[in-house]
């Protein structure tokens, strides 16, 4: 199959090499051209522009997008619009929110152009290797896409639902559940460093990972960057989100769905973004009003 592919991050280029190693024929571009000899190198063709790209295409065309999510995205299907023709499938494989790609199945669905919202998850290593994939959008457009997916995706690991924003809803909500999974291995293994046991945390990551009910690729990625840095002295607690986690607490609020350890994950990302909260200030301040307890002075550290 031949494909479009534009924005060539890391994820992006990942996917070129995943495709093109499966035989598809691929025509690249993206607004930094300091990657286009890594991407022809790949095997894929180059195009400067985005009108260039589409020229390079046989419709009906298939032109995938791997970028950041918010207006690079919207931008894009923008022009994109003008550009592709009836009967052409753009599939954004982005962390996009599903509303967003409801709009953007409008918009194009008045050009006759087909709308594909595709969640990617496996990271670096499964875009390149084998992803796990799920999609929405009309049928027509997922049947055609489908023989794509099932190349690019890990045996087993792709599903296809007949609406527009299915697959981004689906990404959005198993994002919202890697944000909760995430947080309680960083609280388990902060009580850790905290008892009086001086465990090796890479051992530990790795036992719990071999047989146990909380083995997984986290655990293994965990006990990959203990053994990278034992203490993980290298790294500041400063945990930055993509915004999947707040449209998952968005939505399930929207819903009615009780969500606590995902809305409090977030939280705590929100958090570690800061050296010192007023919330925190606030309750010592006032324990120090009402109960006389001590509180810690700037000038005490």
């Amino acid at each position: 199959m031949e494909m479009g592919l534009i924005g060539l991050g890391k994820m992006g280029s990942a996917l070129v090499q995943n495709l093109v190693g499966k035989g598809h024929g691929v025509v690249a571009y993206d607004l930094n051209p300091q990657v286009r000899e890594e991407i022809q190198a790949l095997g894929a063709r180059w195009s400067d522009t985005l009108a260039g790209l589409v020229a390079a295409l046989r419709p009906p065309r298939k032109i995938w997008l791997m970028l950041p999510a918010g207006r690079a995205v919207e931008e894009t299907v923008t022009e994109l619009a003008r550009l592709a023709a009836r009967g052409d499938i753009i599939v954004d494989g982005g962390n996009s929110f599903y509303k967003d790609s409801l709009a953007r199945h409008e918009k194009l669905a008045k050009y006759g152009i087909y709308f594909v919202d595709a969640g990617v998850s496996g990271g670096i290593e499964g875009a390149r290797e084998g992803c796990c994939l799920m999609a929405g959008g009309e049928a027509q457009a997922l049947k055609a896409m489908e023989p794509l997916f099932r190349d690019v995706a890990v045996s087993g690991g792709f599903i296809t639902y007949p609406e527009p924003g299915a697959g981004h809803f689906l990404k959005m909500v198993h994002n919202g559940i890697e944000y909760g999974m995430m947080q309680a291995l960083g609280e388990g293994f902060e009580i850790l460093t905290k008892s009086p046991y001086q465990y090796p945390l890479q051992d530990v990551a790795r036992v719990w990972n071999h047989g146990s009910v909380i083995r997984g690729w986290l655990m293994e990625l965990l006990a990959q960057a203990f053994a990278e840095d034992p203490g993980l002295q290298s790294i500041k607690g400063v945990m930055n989100s993509s915004g999947e986690g707040r449209w998952s607490i968005e939505t399930a609020l929207e819903l009615q769905a009780v969500a606590p350890a995902i809305a409090l994950s977030q939280m705590m990302r929100f958090r570690s973004l800061e050296e010192e909260s007023m919330g925190g200030k606030v309750v010592a301040a006032l324990r120090h009003q009402f109960g006389g307890h001590a509180v810690t002075n700037r000038t005490e550290g």
